[in-house]
């Protein structure tokens, strides 16, 4: 492909870009094709492009405020104007920032990672300047704390182009802004998964060379530790809730935060294993989710992250953690089976290309207290192996079947079995 413009024609005949904004259907008489692996990637990438643009290019020219539209629920609290934009920007950073941190890559993809790059980099100015007029709330209410970790976590994710060129100044601001979050639920969350917020947050000022709060950082850890539940999951607090937040932040939180635990001292190492193995379990399983035609079961709160609610899977398959008898190759062709139906449902995406509340299209009725636009951006969370280079086996093993595909079309594989982990697991001190 030899143009930008050419590579994003193409990506728009597979439905995302195209003119009409509607998915290209198959008749009954032409059975659609297997798409090639390239295929794939191209329309992820599109797909990221058309949901992060808005975001971070009016972010990066300090107008996110001015133009991002608040859609919420009807006296939802708090009011979300105080929260969306910070929501739209570290939820968005969270899932596209191992694409922002790949290196080596080639061609038109190359050319708009560098761009995204570029805006991400002024955007994280803008977002914590406190004259800039798209400075973010870090502090008032409780929201905050959640998407100052989703923003933290997307930083330690790319520490490559989103920290280490950044200018001492902006640094500050960011440590700054991190910072003002701890004012949220002090000593710290007890309850829920909010204790992974305020880990998340500790590990990323832990990276960044900043002292850090014991209760904050390790005491939540054990505190999420303690909840687990058995078979790869986790209570959400003292009891198990049947939804998606074992993706959307209980497991990857728990990942990422013991792997920057692990970094530092070696005496994280037994807890990561066994986090490691739960995540590979319930990943086993959200693969098994996904039905032979993409679809997957909307149960629970917070369905308006779209295929968020993949996240696990992907950020084990971004890790090459995937067990041994889930192929690569059928996790990219389910999770793109379920990116196509979402994205291409109409109504996803308003006239200005903005997200809208909704699981497969527009639907405001499943737009909680808590939802609004910015919200709806932890879709991209399901992105994350755009982070594999193109060369990976997970982009360049050809389409294969997954596990509903392979079962519903007769093909004898083994029982599913849980794993018999009840063990008691803490985490220790850090050496500080």
């Amino acid at each position: 492909m030899k143009t930008r413009r050419e590579f994003f024609k193409s990506a728009a005949a597979l439905g995302v870009l195209g003119a009409t904004g509607l998915p290209l259907r198959a008749t009954a008489e032409t059975p659609a094709p297997i798409p090639a692996a390239s295929d794939d990637r191209r329309y992820w990438v599109s797909v990221t492009e058309k949901i992060a643009r808005p975001v971070l290019g009016n972010l990066a020219q300090r107008t996110l405020r001015k133009n991002l539209p608040i859609e919420a629920a009807p006296g939802a609290q708090p009011p979300r104007e105080t929260c969306t934009y910070l929501e739209a920007f570290g939820r968005l950073l969270y899932g596209i920032s191992p694409w922002l941190a790949l290196e080596n890559l080639s061609g038109d993809e190359a050319k708009l990672q560098q761009e995204f790059i570029k805006l991400t980099q002024a955007a994280l100015d803008s977002a914590t300047d406190p004259k800039s007029p798209d400075f973010l709330n870090y502090s008032e209410g409780s929201q905050p704390l959640v998407d100052s970790a989703f923003l933290a976590q997307g930083i330690v994710r790319a520490q490559n182009v989103l920290w280490e060129p950044l200018e001492s100044r902006v640094k500050k601001q960011v440590i700054d802004a991190l910072k003002a979050s701890r004012q949220i639920h002090k000593p710290a969350p007890t309850s829920n998964n909010w204790v992974m917020f305020a880990a998340t947050v500790e590990a990323a000022l832990l990276e960044f060379g900043e002292p850090t709060l014991a209760i904050r950082l390790e005491g939540c850890v054990n505190r999420m530790l303690g909840w687990y539940c058995g078979d790869g999951a986790y209570g959400d607090g003292e009891f198990f809730h049947f939804d998606y937040y074992n993706s959307f932040v209980i497991q990857p939180m728990l990942l990422d935060v013991l792997g920057v635990l692990l970094k530092h001292d070696a005496a994280f190492a037994a807890a990561h294993k066994t986090v490691l193995q739960r995540a590979k379990r319930f990943a086993e399983i959200q693969e098994r989710l996904i039905a032979p035609d993409g679809t997957f079961p909307s149960i629970g709160r917070s369905t308006t992250y779209r295929f968020g609610a993949f996240q696990t899977l992907a950020l084990v398959a971004l890790n090459h953690e995937l067990p041994a008898h889930v192929k690569p190759a059928q996790v990219r062709s389910a999770l793109t089976a379920v990116i196509r139906k979402m994205a291409e449902a109409p109504g996803t995406f308003d006239a200005k290309g903005w997200l809208q509340i909704g699981f497969c299209g527009h639907q405001p009725a499943l737009g909680e207290s808590y939802i609004s636009t910015g919200s709806l951006y932890l879709c991209s969370a399901g992105l994350l192996p755009l982070g594999l280079p193109p060369g990976d086996e997970f982009w360049s093993a050809p389409a294969a079947k997954w596990t509903s595909q392979k079962l519903w079309s007769g093909e004898n594989l083994p029982a599913d079995h849980a794993i018999n982990d009840t063990r008691k697991v803490e985490v220790p001190a850090l050496n500080r």
